[in-house]
């Protein structure tokens, strides 16, 4: 059988432990974190202060404890998304409030999010934060989100975990919101073999965070904590790693837009086969994973159909993320919206985007994919 082709890949091709090692060779002495938080600050904007962690999912944590979210308090959540944007509202005793996506984007509809705020408040409920993910690369509305947020002034947290590199009208982001989420997990962008990072917009955040990830020890000869902290600070081996990846971040995400380019033009002649792209030149993806909608009255075939199909030719493929309402973990919390999630669930697939893709797995794929077209 022919080597699988995967969704995505830990972009180590040319990585050679026994090369990296001489990177560390003084490693006590190196400070890697610091300097792949300024590598960080240095790409995103120079005004934003950045906080190296050990997920993505820890970064969100953090924003929600620095955000005064506690027990009972509302959170506002795209419900297309991974688990990994909602699990910390739990973490906090919070109640996650998940709502619809737009068609344009697939993220966070404007309009929704407006409609609950208003409705959460005339219930004496007023949210304390909303989280709006940039799904698989692609910018959410994020103008009009972060206006209604600041008009409500309510926190906005901003899951850019699978949009490093991407921007909305020039600007990078994960830095819009009061507080930005990147992950470095294997599959991401970059990695760092794990790891995540949080975007404040301050320093005095900054110092917040790195003082809770560090499990908040007090200014004291001995070891004293007068608050709860957590062990969330990235290793300084893994930072070094994420500072290496820095440098090959734009060829990375090149690539990644190629990939979207190459099944662009595989099914622009395809009926009822919607290939995901940026709306308006105001949106730039990098494109993590390519996506497709498929649309079975019209072009013949299903999601399930030529995923089942790719496998057999022992090609990875993948449903879009299910939607957090419809989880069995959150199903007895509020839900609001359409189904524009649900049937981007239904019909959506994740193709495979990874950064080394050759040119001889693209043929494989597409004739694969021509397997079902016939």
């Amino acid at each position: 059988m022919k080597e699988k082709i995967q969704l995505s890949n830990s972009n180590f091709t040319n990585f050679s432990f026994e090369n990296y090692s001489r990177i560390f060779h003084g490693l006590k002495v190196i400070d890697f974190v610091s300097r792949f938080e300024t590598d960080l600050e240095e790409y995103l904007d120079k005004d934003k202060s950045v906080v190296a962690l050990n997920s993505g999912t820890s970064a969100i944590h953090l924003a929600l404890v620095l955000s005064g979210v506690k027990s009972g308090d509302t959170v506002i959540c795209q419900t297309a998304t991974f688990s990994a944007s909602a699990f910390p509202i739990i973490y906090q005793k919070a109640v996650p409030v998940f709502i619809d996506s737009e068609e344009e984007t697939s993220n966070m509809c404007p309009h929704l999010l407006e409609k609950i705020i208003v409705k959460q408040i005339s219930n004496g409920k007023k949210p304390k934060a909303i989280i709006v993910v940039h799904l698989y690369g692609m910018p959410a509305k994020i103008d009009e989100i972060s206006n209604i947020a600041k008009k409500y002034e309510i926190v906005l947290i901003e899951d850019a975990a699978e949009a490093l590199g991407s921007t909305y009208k020039g600007q990078k982001c994960g830095t819009f919101g009061d507080f930005g989420i990147l992950s470095f997990n294997k599959n991401k962008i970059i990695t760092a073999f794990g790891g995540g990072a949080l975007v404040c917009k301050n320093i005095e955040n900054k110092q917040k965070a790195i003082f809770l990830a560090s499990q908040a020890r007090d200014n004291a000869p001995h070891y004293q904590h007068s608050v709860v902290g957590y062990n969330y600070r990235i290793s300084n081996l893994l930072a070094g790693i994420g500072k290496w990846q820095m440098g090959v971040l734009d060829e990375y995400i090149a690539l990644r837009r190629m990939n979207n380019e190459f099944y662009q033009e595989l099914f622009k002649d395809i009926d009822g086969v919607t290939v995901f792209v940026e709306p308006t030149n105001n949106y730039y993806s990098n494109h993590w994973l390519s996506c497709i909608k498929i649309q079975e009255e019209i072009s013949g075939f299903n999601r399930e159909d030529l995923r089942l199909q790719m496998l057999k030719d022992n090609i990875e493929s993948r449903p879009l993320w299910k939607p957090m309402h419809l989880q069995p973990v959150f199903k007895d919390y509020d839900y609001h919206g359409g189904n524009v999630a649900e049937i981007l669930f239904k019909n959506g697939l994740c193709l495979p985007s990874g950064s080394d893709l050759r040119n001889d797995e693209r043929f494989r794929i597409s004739s694969s994919i021509k397997k079902i077209l016939k």
